[in-house]
């Protein structure tokens, strides 16, 4: 018996090993610029469906599903089995934009999914690989067929990390596009949450573009996410996108929906415009269209087709083995109703989660749509912020009534939530932190999540807040001690 222990610990320490000398090799050689690598230290070596085993030997529940572009989990069978008979063809894995049969299956099963109003009259761009690649492209689209130069994006938003995507992100320091509010309920930007807070936001958009003196010109085009993920998973509000779509459809600004993470079922409908009945005159879609591998696409309608030949190009826009992957991916969501199931997961996911935030008041808010989920982690021992007098032009009763219909929110605690992220992964499950302030712990988990699955995160996730929770109201404690209780004194 002592001789198999042995052995088992010197094969672990083997691995441990490999693993810290890979971490370490990394963190010599790579970028600054790494992100998800500083806040999960491992090393995966396997991976199969929600599971990614670590070279150390250890196993993780995989909820960040490459920041959502895994829609059918790791190495799913039918994607391998797509790759697979590309490459056993001998078909080129890589043509530019030559037509293809490969891209052909993929564009008429993509074709097959669009929105009601678009299928019918789209072409597509392929771009470079990724999102902010297709971003990019839509910009430049929209600028090419109306004439027009200015862009409209939302507070909160994120399209991606180069120049243009990043200038109609919400972190975009030299402003080159107009911002407008983007509703939600526990930080209304009106303080206010709710259908009143929408229908402001709303009214804004409108007289923004209405009023010659707003300073912003009629634009090329308007960007939108339907759910806000980097922004700290916030739907946007049915109604609202109606209206938004109203709005520009009436001034002919072209509106661009950034799908590229709510895509395929993500949020419980194939595309997340789907749930407000909206049709985008342009989408943007990568990450699980690529069924795990890079590709990216913008699909818009046949009126913008302006460019003229070689206007937008990438030289990887030909990607076979992705497309391939893409479409066994995009079938099998369609074909098994793995966007419906999404649906109803989610809503018992978001229903356990809010028993959650009953029972710890650092569980600010729990919200999202679909296998999209956040929960917001805040500091209950700070001041509620909330609409004043001020606000409502001294009506008390409105300013009342506001703080009656939302209740006003607490500080977000970053700090809390590193500490969930890190107390979830030492339990062995991989989540996302994202939201304003990084206060938002995110779940992405693939559509082929099981109910037994489920539970376990749950289950590792209520363990990990309050692991997170308990040792903060132990410093709080430790904090606010009297004099004669603190070391030295007495």
């Amino acid at each position: 018996m002592a001789v198999t222990e042995s052995v088992a610990e010197g094969a672990y320490g083997e691995e441990r090993a490999v693993h810290e000398g890979i971490l370490r090799r990394q963190s010599a050689r790579e970028s600054a610029a790494r992100t998800y690598a500083r806040a999960l230290p491992i090393v995966p070596v396997r991976a199969r469906g929600l599971t990614i085993e670590g070279a150390d030997g250890r196993r993780y529940l995989d909820c960040l599903s490459g920041a959502g572009t895994l829609a059918l989990g790791h190495n799913h069978p039918v994607v391998l089995e797509a790759i697979r008979r590309v490459l056993d063809s001998g078909a080129p894995l890589s043509v530019l934009d030559l037509a293809t049969p490969v891209k052909d299956a993929f564009i008429t099963e993509l074709f097959r999914t669009l929105p009601t109003g678009l299928a019918d009259r789209a072409r597509v761009q392929f771009c470079g690989p990724a999102g902010t690649d297709a971003v990019e492209a839509a910009l430049k689209l929209v600028r090419t067929a109306t004439g027009r130069t200015g862009m409209l994006a939302f507070t909160g938003a994120y399209h991606g990390m180069t120049a243009g995507a990043m200038a109609a992100s919400g972190g975009a320091g030299d402003v080159r596009v107009a911002r407008l509010p983007y509703p939600q309920d526990y930080r209304c930007p009106f303080g206010i949450g709710g259908p009143r807070g929408a229908e402001l936001a709303a009214r804004w958009t409108e007289s923004l573009l209405d009023d010659p003196k707003s300073g912003v010109p009629l634009p090329a085009g308007m960007i939108v996410e339907p759910v806000q993920g980097e922004g700290g998973v916030i739907p946007a509000p049915d109604d609202w996108l109606r209206r938004i779509r109203d709005i520009t459809a009436e001034r002919s600004v072209p509106l661009i929906a950034d799908e590229i993470q709510t895509g395929v079922g993500r949020t419980g409908a194939f595309w997340a415009v789907e749930h407000s009945g909206v049709t985008p005159d342009v989408m943007v879609l990568s990450k699980a269209i690529g069924g795990s591998l890079p590709l990216a696409v913008v699909v818009y309608r046949d009126d913008l087709d302006a460019w003229q030949p070689g206007a937008h190009a990438g030289t990887f826009r030909g990607n076979q083995l992705a497309m391939a992957a893409g479409t066994a991916t995009l079938a099998h969501v369609r074909e098994n109703g793995l966007a419906e199931r999404a649906a109803t997961l989610g809503a018992r996911m978001l229903s356990q989660l809010r028993q959650l935030q009953s029972a710890f008041p650092c569980v600010g808010d729990v919200r999202g749509r679909g296998l999209m989920i956040g929960i917001e982690l805040v500091d209950p021992e700070s001041e509620a912020t909330g609409p004043g007098e001020d606000f409502f032009g001294g009506d008390h009763q409105a300013a009342a009534e506001a703080h009656r219909a939302t209740p006003a929110p607490h500080r977000a605690d970053p700090e809390l939530a590193a500490a969930v992220q890190r107390e979830c992964l030492h339990r062995g499950l991989i989540v996302e932190l994202g939201g304003r302030h990084a206060g938002v712990v995110r779940l992405l988990p693939p559509l082929t999540i099981s109910d037994e699955q489920a539970a376990a995160v749950m289950d590792r996730l209520a363990d990990a807040v309050a692991a997170a929770a308990g040792r903060q109201q132990d410093r709080g404690r430790r904090h606010r001690a009297p004099d004669n209780l603190v070391p030295g004194h007495g």
